[in-house]
């Protein structure tokens, strides 16, 4: 199954750096949106730690919308974690793509199938986290809500 591996030739290395090209950009791209997603987890976080000394000194309906917006943001964060897991285990997909494009070609085999395979996984692995993404984007989007009572609330006049 597996040959004697020779040196390589310099085009062959150019080759097959041609060809890992792709998902190493692809690697890029998922670096960037980790940081989008540590960003918001940031925020989140910094969010709920405001919100906890208000939320230990109120009492009645306001108590009750601190409550409301903790578990809002728990959840957000739960999401948050979850793109960030799918996300890393799509670049550690990627990464192994890379390495076996590198090895097929040094241990002189076919490994087109586990690497297809590997690069779906990938992808699919991505997608998940772009679509829990989307879910927490959207949760935080409906949170950001103004309370109808401060829409019609008026300033007394003074005399």
């Amino acid at each position: 199954m597996f040959e004697s591996s020779p040196d390589l030739s310099v085009n062959t290395v150019a080759e097959i750096v041609r060809l890992a090209l792709a998902p190493v950009f692809l690697l890029s791209g998922i670096g960037a949106f980790l940081n989008v997603l540590a960003s918001r987890l940031s925020r989140i976080v910094d969010r709920s730690r405001d919100i906890e000394p208000q939320l230990l000194a109120s009492r009645g309906a306001e108590h009750d919308r601190w409550i409301a917006a903790l578990k809002v943001l728990d959840r957000r964060m739960s999401l948050i974690s979850w793109a960030t897991a799918l996300s890393v285990t799509s670049a550690i997909l990627t990464c192994l793509v890379v390495v076996l494009l590198f090895a097929a070609n040094l241990i002189r085999t076919h490994l087109g199938n586990p690497i297809a395979l590997l690069f779906i996984a990938s992808m699919i692995s991505i997608g998940a986290g772009f679509a829990v993404f989307l879910l927490e984007t959207t949760i935080a989007a409906r949170a950001v809500r103004v309370r109808s009572e401060l829409l019609q609330h008026t300033a007394d006049e003074a005399d």
